[in-house]
């Protein structure tokens, strides 16, 4: 899948080198176009930090963001934000 190359090959590389923390990338085996790719942030403040970061940058705006727009599924992307239960190691 187009988007799953792009996502490995520039996106996760420049997010991470503007200081996120991509801990993990999925396909679903069932469904090729579902990806799921969790970032980790230390804070909502860590975190509105590196959204600006990554999505003001010119090499965003400009090139990288463009190509995501084109390859997405519009209507079928979801984001959402999730927090560690008390078990969890990440906590």
């Amino acid at each position: 899948m187009e988007w799953v190359r792009y996502l490995q090959e520039a996106v996760i590389p420049f997010q991470a080198a503007q200081g996120m923390n991509v801990t993990a990338s999925f396909v679903d085996d069932q469904d090729e176009d579902t990806n799921v790719w969790m970032r980790r942030f230390e804070d909502d403040s860590n975190s509105d930090a590196l959204y600006e970061a990554v999505y003001q940058h010119d090499r965003w705006t400009n090139e990288i963001g463009p190509v995501v727009a084109s390859l997405v599924i519009p209507g079928r992307t979801v984001v959402t934000r999730v927090s560690p239960t008390p078990a969890s190691p990440l906590r």
